[in-house]
């Protein structure tokens, strides 16, 4: 199993509230215009999971399988060319703020994870970045 995690980002907003806002998927409404179209597209959710297509690698669907509030949100792929689990771990930090960081755990034979341990090291700092960028009010 590879694993691929994002630094630790600070958020400026308690932890119960980040915890609801990206445990809700239909709350990406507030982050889509902040996805460039070269790098995703045809991006669609509901509260429980989110599809989209990221060329060249193509459509990826993710399912939530659990939620452990205000800590834990675990995903898991139902469509992808490269099944994955994600999940989003979150710690206090003061009664408003916390700490985030981002897990990505994939079974990769080692000529596959030659060719992709960059980029999903980089595409899951790029989804920290987003994240921390949003407006959790």
């Amino acid at each position: 199993m590879s694993k691929f995690e994002s630094t630790i980002r600070q958020i400026n907003y308690p932890q119960e509230v980040v915890f609801q806002g990206l445990s809700n998927l239909d709350n990406l409404s507030k982050i889509q215009d902040r996805i460039p179209e070269d790098k995703a597209n045809d991006l669609s959710f509901d509260n429980d999971s989110v599809s989209i297509n990221v060329p060249p690698v193509g459509k990826i669907t993710l399912k939530i399988i659990e939620r452990e509030e205000p800590k834990t949100i675990k995903f898991e792929t139902t469509e992808s060319p490269l099944p994955f689990n994600f999940w989003i771990q979150l710690l206090p930090v003061t009664e408003s703020s916390c700490k985030m960081k981002l897990t990505l755990k994939a079974d990769l034979n080692p000529f596959i994870k030659g060719m992709v341990s960059k980029p999903l090291q980089e595409g899951i700092e790029k989804i920290a970045d987003v994240l921390q960028m949003i407006k959790y009010e």
